[in-house]
């Protein structure tokens, strides 16, 4: 695609983006709203819309090569991504649940399930690939020079006598086996040889047709079987064979390659520019300015002597300066906002010792008042429940709303047709500037100004001059006693590790094995297919398993984004810890290490097993999160990963682990996350397999965003078996039923079937192929070595689930609601019988 194509997606993209606004805002402002269904539909709207241009601008933000276009799209970016995760954080206080499903709504806009995956855009690891480049090598480095060089680990099976043997004995059998069959094969074609020599020769044309017969029947039963391919294929019977990219395509991939290198010159050109400009700016117009600004301020000097009689005082640079003065204000106005500001000033003075005086009675009263206030506000508040839903007021719409204007404003109708390398616009950056290089000078002119007043005030007003002097002095001493307050507030947190570099704590940890290599997984890689069924089931009151598609939009929007943009982090709903659980060998910590992967983040591994035996007593467990912590966040974004995070909340500790000792964490870890603040780009997820086993009501406060990953459902076991089969080196064949293996192994996880492809294709298998094509019997083996899932364990991490905080407002919403329809059918049965009643007793008067 061409620049002017990206160009059209950008205005097609803040086309929608402006209607969308416009629908928004209203409902930002109606009243609360009962109907919960009601409010669902239009959060799942607004959320798919959000999500629909949030594809579309990363996909020119990724593309698009002007510098200060880039700029706008990535203020727009960020606002939307954050009104994303906004809408989601809404649906799951309506709904009290995790897992939302859009099947209807997905049919109103005629959109299919891929497009509700959130796209992860790409310039969070681009943008950063030197710094990611630096820190693999550092790490690489670390580890090798501590001998503990990452080795690829290849599992060795212990095999007793008797098998060797017998395994000796079959391929030395098997060996001589086929010199035999060598052998009797050459005896064969010498036999025929022999024969074919002694027959007569054939006529001509009896050849002829022999040969044509022979050669129509190989054409015909080709063309058939290639029929037959292509209908099964098109059904969707048989999965489509791996196509090499055409010629077109390669060179649409170097284009966009190339077009990441054009960006990165552009940039440095635009940065350039900035500070040429910008000097420039300086050195010519600015005596013209610092002129301009003089005669302005000596103007208003002049304007404010004639309207009250008096110079005014000039603004200190904390209101502004001289910035303050000219914000659209008649010199009246100023002149009387600064005649309040010097009331406000003589009050508090007078208020002071009437303070002092009555501070205790004061007291008593506003406590009084308090109770009643808190009475009344809890009477409210129980109103407002009452009455239903509202939206709660957005962080991110004002950035939304000023990208928008910016890009109307000044992109919109712009031509830049004669700009086709698309470098970046010189007016647009001088007009920037001189705002810059105007409020620098502004400074030396306000110093220069606020000594001239000083001058005509002793001149013309000298006896004022002395009055204004000592509320200057008064101001002061207020500023002293501010900074007396501000001091009793809170201590600052002892650096235990002040005197030492972030790279030898760096260094330390690694060493000791709390920061390892994150693996190159990405998100994409953990299949799974989306669950058409979830409305259906939920209109049934049936609460349907999440499938592994939803799983994955989860992991974007609580852990991607927001690690991967500073503006999301801070401004959007704040997670500081992030459960995943689920059974074994459902892809938890390929996850962990996906997350890593997606947004370039530290991994530190904080697991009870990798704890055991480091930093003794509480005063060495301080010092090891003190410097996990402070490391995670200078080199953030980070993910501090726990495994077995049921182990820190054991309810009763098992005796062979009681010198482990993995409760070490358990009072220090809820402190250690208040600690996490919104401007710190720092996850702690856990993962277990065995939730039950802690104590629920610590290990819920902690991880207050839990996600319950099943296992996967037919859908996703077909996709999981195709995909890995192809990545293994398996040829799909018709003799390869993969719809009977995705039913087989119900129950059977994603590392259940991994474990079973990798031991059926091996080297020797995969040369086979061609001469004896896999089939699905020979994956039976393999799986019936392993335990499934069954239902009671399933039935656990339901029931454990439902105990959940999140999980006992969802069951409180689906009692409320049944209470309410039955209460609604009595009601009408009562109204029903009243008329029945009223019927029976008009006929008896009427036979009367």
């Amino acid at each position: 695609m061409s620049q002017s194509s990206y160009g059209q997606m950008w205005d097609a993209a803040q086309g929608a983006l402006e209607d969308l606004l416009e629908d928004e805002y209203p409902t930002m402002q109606l009243r609360p709203q009962k109907d919960r269904l009601q409010v669902f539909q239009t959060l799942a709207t607004l959320y798919l819309r959000y999500l629909k241009i949030f594809r579309a601008l990363e996909e020119v933000y990724d593309q698009i090569v002007h510098p200060q276009k880039r700029r706008v799209v990535h203020q727009v970016l960020e606002g939307v991504m954050g009104r994303l995760v906004e809408l989601k954080n809404e649906m799951v206080e309506l709904e009290y649940s995790e897992f939302h499903y859009f099947d209807d709504i997905l049919q109103d806009f005629k959109m299919t399930p891929e497009d509700l995956e959130v796209p992860i855009p790409r310039y969070f690891v681009r943008e950063k690939m030197r710094a990611l480049k630096e820190r693999e090598k550092m790490l690489a480095h670390i580890l090798a020079k501590g001998g503990r060089q990452e080795h690829k680990t290849v599992p060795v099976q212990s095999m007793s006598v008797e098998r060797a043997v017998w395994l000796l004995q079959v391929s030395e059998r098997a060996r001589q086996g086929r010199l035999r069959a060598h052998f009797m094969k050459t005896i064969r074609q010498e036999e025929q040889r022999r024969l074919q020599g002694n027959s007569s020769m054939l006529d001509p044309n009896q050849a002829a047709t022999c040969i044509q017969k022979v050669w129509r029947g190989y054409r015909d039963r080709r063309r058939v079987n290639k029929e037959c391919l292509e209908e099964m294929i098109f059904l969707g019977m048989i999965p489509a064979q791996q196509m090499t990219p055409s010629p077109a395509q390669l060179h649409a991939q170097q284009v966009e390659s190339r077009r990441h290198c054009v960006q990165e010159e552009h940039e440095a050109e635009y940065q350039r520019a900035l500070v040429n400009i910008k000097e420039s700016v300086r050195s010519v117009d600015g005596t013209d300015i610092k002129e301009s600004l003089q005669e302005q301020i000596r103007q208003w000097f002049l304007e404010c002597r004639d309207a009250t009689g008096k110079f005014p005082d000039f603004p200190s640079p904390e209101d502004g300066g001289s910035a303050s003065i000219f914000a659209q204000k008649t010199p009246e106005q100023v002149a009387a906002e600064f005649a309040a500001k010097e009331e406000e000033r003589e009050k508090k003075k007078k208020s002071k010792g009437e303070k002092d005086k009555k501070g205790n009675d004061r007291k008593e009263k506003k406590k009084e008042k308090k109770g009643k206030m808190k009475g009344k506000k809890g009477k409210g508040d129980t109103e407002e429940e009452e009455k239903g839903w509202k939206m709660t007021p957005s962080n991110f719409l004002p950035t939304v709303v000023e990208g928008a204007k910016m890009y109307k404003e000044v992109w919109h109708y712009r031509n830049e047709k004669q700009n086709f390398l698309q470098c970046f616009d010189g007016q647009l950056v001088r007009e920037e500037k001189r705002l810059e290089v105007e409020e620098e000078l502004r400074v030396q002119v306000d110093e220069l100004m606020r000594q001239e007043l000083k001058n005509l005030k002793l001149v013309v007003d000298r006896d004022k001059g002395k009055k204004k002097k000592k509320v200057k002095k008064s101001g002061k001493k207020k500023k002293k006693k501010g900074r007396k307050t501000g001091k009793k507030k809170k201590k600052k947190e002892k650096d235990l590790t002040a005197d030492r570099t972030i790279e030898s704590l760096y260094e330390e940890l690694v060493m000791e094995g709390f920061i390892i290599r994150p693996k190159n997984i990405k998100l994409s890689d953990y299949i799974g297919e989306y669950s058409y069924l979830g409305t259906t089931l939920r209109q049934a009151d049936i609460e349907p398993m999440p499938s592994l598609s939803d799983v994955r939009q989860l992991i974007a929007l609580y852990g991607v984004l927001p690690l991967g943009s500073q503006c999301v982090h801070e401004r959007g709903p704040l997670i500081r810890a992030l459960l995943l659980t689920g059974p074994a060998g459902v892809g938890k910590k390929m996850l962990v290490h996906a997350l890593c992967t997606e947004t370039g983040a530290n991994l530190f591994d904080l697991s009870p097993a990798t704890l055991a035996g480091k930093y003794p007593g509480k005063s060495g467990l301080q010092y090891l999160l003190h410097v996990v912590f402070k490391v995670a966040r200078q080199l953030q974004p980070s993910i501090i990963w726990i495994g077995d995070a049921e182990k820190t909340f054991y309810k009763k500790v098992p005796k062979l682990e009681k010198e482990m000792e993995p409760k070490r964490l358990k009072k220090n870890l809820p402190k250690v996350l208040k600690s996490i603040k919104p401007e710190d780009r720092v996850l702690v997820v856990g993962t277990t397999r065995r939730p039950f086993d802690a104590d629920i009501k610590p290990f819920c406060k902690v991880y207050k965003k839990i996600i319950l990953i099943p296992r996967p459902d037919y859908a996703s076991r077909f996709i999981l078996w195709k995909e890995l089969l192809q990545a293994g080196g398996a040829q799909l064949g018709p003799k390869l039923d993969l719809s009977s293996l995705a039913k087989v192994t119900d129950g059977y996880t994603q590392g259940h079937i991994l474990q079973a492809i990798q031991t059926v294709l091996n080297s020797h298998r995969l040369n086979q192929q061609t001469k004896r094509p896999l089939t699905a019997v020979e994956f039976i083996p393999p799986l019936a070595r392993q335990d499934p899932v069954y239902k009671e364990e399933e039935e656990a991490f339901k029931a454990w689930y439902s105990r959940t905080p999140l999980g006992k407002k969802r069951a409180r919403a689906a009692k409320a609601s049944e209470e309410e329809d039955h209460k609604k059918g009595k009601t009408k049965g009562g109204k029903s019988q009243k008329k029945e009643k009223k019927g029976k007793t008009k006929k008896r008067k009427k036979k009367k």
